[in-house]
């Protein structure tokens, strides 16, 4: 199983994290987690909302609930990270490929076009292309985050080369609509307009796009729950 996190810690600790995530070898029952600091979708590229250190989002796999819930209770980050907001993740599918999720298959389950679906991108960049993945990403930042069928749109980096999104869709069809320009919402094509871009010139080493569906939400985040679309 997977885990989303989001929790505002104390700079020190955020640090740290940053520099030094758990892993497999120090935290029983985790198959891999990325620490990462918050951004706001669509952000100027010049400003602190493009990296905000003290909000930190976690995206980890498991080898079961039970090990999620160990961590929580016991490492010093998770008590932390319980502390703030989850999001628990049935894996369903996978395109592209990063080395640390290389081992998940294209399809694990299916889903009802009509149901609610999550999904989290993950990409090692070509720092000579960061100006160019600027430039063609953060039109497509501000159609996500904008975009009606959002419950909950974000970003967040690890300098120098990790990049994520995590966002909440109300249905999976209206995710892909996105995905291939066909959404009812002003420009729609800047998805699509950016992917024959990224063909062209890829910007990263290595990028996927991971779908998930959403087991059970945990705590509140910028003072709201219930983002799980019902």
């Amino acid at each position: 199983m997977f885990s989303y996190h989001l929790a505002l810690l104390p700079v020190t600790s955020a640090v740290g994290a940053l520099l030094r995530a758990p892993t497999p070898a120090t935290t029983p029952g985790l198959r891999h987690l990325e620490v990462l600091a918050g951004m706001d979708l669509g952000s100027p590229v010049l400003s602190r909302r493009r990296m905000q250190v003290r909000r930190v989002a976690v995206f980890a796999r498991w080898d079961d609930e039970a090990a999620l819930e160990a961590f929580l209770r016991d490492h010093p980050l998770g008590r932390r990270l319980d502390a703030g907001w989850h999001v628990r993740l049935e894996f369903l599918r996978r395109w592209g490929q990063v080395a640390a999720f290389a081992d998940l298959p294209e399809i694990a389950g299916r889903s009802d076009p009509q149901e609610p679906v999550v999904a989290v991108t993950l990409a090692r960049m070509r720092l000579p292309e960061l100006v160019r993945f600027v430039h063609w990403g953060r039109p497509v930042e501000r159609l996500v985050r904008d975009h009606p069928a959002t419950t909950l749109a974000l970003a967040a980096v690890r300098p120098p080369r990790t990049v994520s999104t995590f966002s909440f869709w109300r249905t999976t069809r209206e995710m892909t609509d996105m995905v291939f320009g066909r959404s009812h919402v002003p420009g729609a094509q800047r998805h699509t307009t950016a992917m024959v871009e990224r063909d062209r010139r890829d910007f990263h080493h290595e990028f996927t796009t991971l779908r998930f569906r959403a087991i059970s939400e945990h705590g509140s985040w910028d003072g709201r729950t219930g983002y799980v679309p019902t």
